[in-house]
């Protein structure tokens, strides 16, 4: 399976960041977002919040009161949803990012 992964760009032995995502089950955005997260080896806690209001409003005070999902947390820091996890790795910053413990 090393073999693979390196032959396919991916690095999961690298990845030691805490990922944490806010997800409800049928979101398209979330599903992308945990592809990515999943393809670049990043282990994540997922938050299902499908009709929880409760946790929903733990999310928005984790994220600067954002309402959508998913919601995403690399190390404790506010990165964002779906669209902005694909930026930082098309800038190059986001597998800096899974790198740091």
């Amino acid at each position: 399976m090393e073999f693979l992964n390196r032959l396919l760009g991916r690095n999961p032995d690298a990845v030691k960041a805490n990922v944490e995502i806010y997800t409800w089950q049928t979101c398209p955005y979330c599903i992308r977002a945990k592809l990515l997260l999943w393809w670049k080896g990043a282990a994540f806690n997922e938050y299902k919040i499908d009709g929880d209001e409760a946790a929903r409003a733990q999310m928005a005070e984790r994220s600067n009161q954002r309402r959508s999902v998913p919601q995403i947390f690399i190390n404790d820091r506010h990165i964002g949803g779906c669209d902005d996890l694909y930026a930082l790795d098309g800038q190059g910053q986001l597998d800096s990012l899974l790198t740091q413990a």
